[in-house]
């Protein structure tokens, strides 16, 4: 197909086409020529060459513009005064747009040739609408028909721009089109498809490929771009290394977390065998820990090989839970069922046990032995450090106060193995006995109880602990101190006399204790020289007597005695007491 739109039928190249034999527009405007019909030249604004639009669409080109249609009115109106000249031919008819058309008495159109437009158009659906025709006997290699190409000042000459496109053409000079010279993203010979799919670089082999312009525009070769065949291949060859990474990856990884689901769900849980090697560990249980809270203690120690197999040991085990809390000296790499055996076994604990009533310095010997330490450490680091091992507040309110930390190592099983300091053992007691504590509002009971404060409480309560024999004696043994200390005594005169004050100052233990001997010795613990409690406590009490301190029998209990050592007889008055001494003497002369 033309540029003028000719026909679909096979015939050649019209030679009255104007551009038959037409080497191409140079941008230059058309040569002046007379005009056929004997007047003088007519001069109309030299119209650009515009670009042609797409033949097949039958779209109007976008350089049309209102110079264009002012001219194709003026020629209208010349070719109807002319129209004489050739014999009542009916004129050329202009539709506006620039094209040339003829009219028959039916209506139909031709063009100079005799070619039938087609509703004012080619075959293709589009008339030719840029190029004026040329008139009646005019040059037909003179497309203005010899008129000059403007007025009213010089156009620019759009073929003449770098920028511009180049004009069309007769089919016998043009070229075939350059294929798009491909860039560095364009997927490659098949277009849309990836080179590593397309298999790019079938023809690596060929030598000659740097050599060819058309491999160059397709991105193959190019030096200057600095990405030979060699780069190809390695990028290539990178690709399927990636590739087969990732799936490698995949599947490796679906295959592990697969088998760790099987594993957890049906398979046998990870345990050593035997009885373990002979390198021992010290393994510390918290309170309150739980069997998995265990397992996860013994495995981070190197003991047990899983926590489930511990688990699924201690549940098997018939006395599986009673392991309690504190500090097990045991072997590494033991089978679960031999470390819940041995944890069982009171050998393998290695913890310190403090006692109901047991005296600090008792505890501080305890603690020298287990950590490993020299006699006496312990109670110097007490002395030296016990306001920084967590004390309450109202603990150690009195100056005549022996030791400040008396009445809270609180009873209970610990872990102290060697390696460990004194100070982390001593604060841990604190700490156990702040929490025991504080499960009682001791401030509202000591005012309650006509108390100076939270400090006398635990001292009643280490009275009652040293003083009673059974737990129930504690809560009648509480009332006798509480009747005590009352202003109404007026038989011991608010003076407690109780032997357990003495032997707390002297640091000892006895029984027989002579009235002159305990009546004159000056210290602020002796209840027999002062009225009222002891500046501190006399010991550590236990929950129980704690609980009877709170809560002492209503009766008036006045004294207590023991005949037999196994049994407390309290009474009310001092004729009924005196008769419990009587028998108490009598008892001892006979043995």
């Amino acid at each position: 197909m033309t540029e003028y739109g000719r026909g679909p039928g096979s015939e050649p190249w019209h030679p009255e086409d104007p551009l038959y034999g037409d080497g191409g527009w140079g941008g230059q405007e058309a040569h002046a020529a007379q005009s056929p019909y004997g007047g003088q030249p007519q001069h109309y604004p030299e119209q650009p060459q515009q670009q042609y639009g797409d033949w097949g669409t039958g779209q109007q080109p976008g350089g049309y513009d209102q110079s264009q249609q002012q001219y194709a009115q003026g020629q209208q109106q010349h070719y109807v005064q002319e129209s004489q000249q050739y014999g009542g031919q009916p004129p050329q008819q202009y539709n506006g747009q620039g094209g040339q058309g003829y009219h028959d008495q039916g209506g139909q159109q031709y063009d100079q040739n005799g070619q039938q437009y087609h509703d004012g158009g080619w075959d293709t659906g589009q008339q030719y609408q840029q190029q004026h025709q040329v008139p009646y006997g005019g040059d037909p290699n003179d497309p203005y028909g010899g008129q000059p190409a403007a007025y009213g000042g010089q156009q620019p000459d759009y073929y003449s721009t770098p920028d511009a496109y180049p004009p069309p053409e007769p089919p016998s000079r043009r070229r075939a089109e350059p294929e798009p010279q491909q860039t560095d993203w364009d997927p490659g010979p098949d277009q849309g498809e990836h080179a590593f799919f397309a298999g790019a670089g079938d023809d690596d082999d060929d030598p000659d490929t740097d050599d060819d312009p058309q491999s160059r525009r397709r991105g193959k070769g190019s030096k200057g771009k600095g990405k030979g065949k060699g780069e190809t291949k390695r990028r290539s060859g990178f690709a399927c290394l990636v590739v087969t990474l990732v799936f490698t990856s995949v599947i490796g990884g679906v295959g592990y977390f697969g088998y760790q689901f099987y594993q957890n769900r049906f398979g046998t849980a990870p345990d050593f065998a035997g009885d373990g090697t002979s390198e021992q560990v010290t393994v510390v249980i918290p309170k309150g820990a739980f069997g998995s809270v265990i397992g996860q203690k013994l495995k981070a120690a190197g003991v047990v090989k899983s926590v489930d197999a511990f688990v699924a040991a201690q549940s098997q085990n018939s006395n599986g839970d009673k392991i309690q809390s504190g500090s097990y000296l045991l072997k590494k790499e033991m089978s679960a069922e031999s470390a819940v055996a041995l944890m069982l076994d009171p050998k393998s604990q290695n913890n310190l046990v403090v006692r109901e009533g047991q005296r600090n310095v008792t505890v501080y010997e305890a603690i020298d032995k287990q950590l490993g330490l020299s006699k006496g450490s312990t109670k110097k680091v007490a002395e030296k450090k016990y306001k920084s091992l967590g004390l309450p507040d109202w603990a150690n309110d009195n100056s005549d106060i022996k030791d400040p930390l008396e009445g809270f190592l609180y009873p209970a099983t610990y872990p102290a193995a060697k390696g460990m300091k004194p100070e982390a053992v001593l604060k841990d007691m604190v700490s156990q006995a702040k929490r025991e504590y504080a499960k009682h509002d001791l401030e509202a009971k000591a005012e309650e109880l006509g108390l100076e404060s939270p400090l006398q409480v635990i001292t009643v309560a280490s009275l009652v602990q040293a003083e009673g024999i059974t737990h129930d004696d504690f809560r009648k043994m509480a009332a006798v101190v509480y009747n005590r200390l009352k202003s109404t005594n007026d038989i011991t005169n608010q003076k407690l006399e109780f032997d357990s004050t003495y032997n707390y100052l002297k640091g000892q233990s006895k029984i027989d204790i002579s009235v002159a001997e305990i009546r004159n010795y000056d210290d602020p613990y002796n209840t027999y020289f002062y009225k009222g409690l002891p500046p501190g406590p006399i010991g550590n009490p236990g929950n129980d007597a704690l609980k009877a301190a709170l809560n002492p029998d209503g009766g008036a209990w006045m004294f207590f005695i023991s005949i037999d050592g196994k049994k407390t007889d309290f009474t009310k008055t001092l004729p009924e007491h005196e008769k419990l001494v009587q028998k108490f003497n009598e008892r001892r002369n006979k043995d």
